[in-house]
């Protein structure tokens, strides 16, 4: 043991200070988040409304009139979208969800059904042993109604809660204005007043992470609205209730690594089976093969290799993020794992690391030399 502790001291304590580097970051942003919630959504709002500012002004317009008119067609869109399919939403989801318990009977009848069968043809069964198995479905079924039930009220709740999201938007708005019509200047400032090494710094995080995330976002949005297109179109067609709720959930677990729409997909093709509603089924498992057949084929076209970052990597890296630090640490997780992989791909790892003796028969482990440093 004490052989151990001598050969990767070193090792562990290097690789120690950039998880803690790591972790100071995300509770710093988190603490951040939770007081400047606005600011960081004006940001956002404001990468959203620049591209088109941008147009107006060089055609003429004064970059104040230009942003102000960005920021209606922005507002407008989004409010739109909100009030609206978030009314729809809303009201599907609560009836879905007030609908819960009528699902659950069917199922404990359809097994009742069975079981009374079962006791019929097979006699040799130990006594008890249909009623215990009755007995598990039940609760699973409580439990599942349990589930489905809160988050679908979870949600309905906090889409219909306005007041929030309202202060947080309107506040955004105004500070993306601002940020739109006074860009220049602060380009200005961080050309001139930014140290050297911050400035390389943030053009290796421009090159490395930015860019890269700004196209898998783009790519996992072409993604998830051709998934939503295809199921809402599907459901419509076939005549299922709520049709834009299942749809919205489709595409929201559609966005989560590995679970995509199999979350919602597989539970109800499986409960359908066991209330014998065959047809509808099968057709919910053609579409779910679709799916998932063209998420395949499109997945590697529109996204390419834009992370390089495994989905159960991501995935992982995401929930610890969710436990320690809440929806901040969701946001800024990806950011952090891309850049981590950056470093490992530029060479800077090996640098910081200091490798165990004779652990290795190549001192470099193949990897490109780092950067030089200016």
């Amino acid at each position: 043991m004490l052989t151990f502790y001598r050969k990767y001291w070193r090792t562990a304590f290097d690789i120690g200070l950039i998880v803690l580097t790591v972790y100071l970051i995300m509770l710093l942003f988190s603490f951040l988040y939770s007081i400047a919630a606005p600011i960081f959504l004006s940001l956002l709002i404001f990468v959203i409304i620049e591209p088109l500012a941008k147009a107006l002004n060089r055609i003429g317009i004064k970059k104040s009139l230009a942003s102000a008119v960005s920021i209606l067609v922005f507002s407008a869109l989004v409010l739109g979208l909100f009030f609206g399919a978030g009314y729809i939403v809303v009201k599907e989801a609560t009836a879905l969800a007030d609908k819960l318990p009528e699902y659950q009977s069917m199922l404990v009848a359809k097994v009742n059904a069975g079981s009374d069968w079962l006791k019929e043809q097979v006699g040799a069964l130990p006594p008890g042993s249909v009623d215990k198995l009755q007995e598990y479905v039940d609760s699973l079924t409580l439990w599942g109604q349990k589930v489905a039930k809160g988050f679908l009220f979870s949600a309905a709740g906090y889409l219909s809660s306005v007041s929030a999201f309202m202060f947080n938007f309107i506040v955004g708005i105004i500070l993306a204005y601002f940020l739109s019509i006074e860009i220049g200047d602060w380009k200005k400032i961080a050309r001139d007043k930014t140290p050297r090494t911050f400035k390389k710094a943030f053009e290796f995080l421009r090159l490395n992470v930015f860019s890269g995330i700004t196209a898998y976002l783009k790519a996992q949005m072409k993604l998830i609205s051709i998934t939503f297109l295809v199921v809402f179109v599907s459901l419509l067609l076939l005549g299922v209730d709520n049709a834009l709720t299942i749809s919205v959930l489709a595409a929201v677990f559609d966005i989560l690594p590995l679970l995509g729409v199999g979350t919602v997909f597989i539970p109800w093709i499986i409960y359908l089976l066991a209330v014998g509603d065959f047809n509808l089924a099968i057709w919910l498992t053609v579409l779910f093969l679709v799916i998932v057949l063209a998420r395949q084929i499109l997945e590697p076209l529109i996204t390419g290799d834009t992370l390089g970052v495994s989905a159960f990597t991501m995935l992982a890296f995401m929930v610890i993020s969710l436990s320690l630090f809440g929806v901040a640490g969701v946001i800024l997780s990806p950011v952090l794992l891309i850049l981590v992989k950056a470093l490992y791909d530029q060479g800077y790892l090996r640098r910081w690391i200091t490798p165990p003796k004779d652990e290795y028969d190549l001192p470099d482990y193949g990897r490109p030399d780092p950067p030089a440093e200016a």
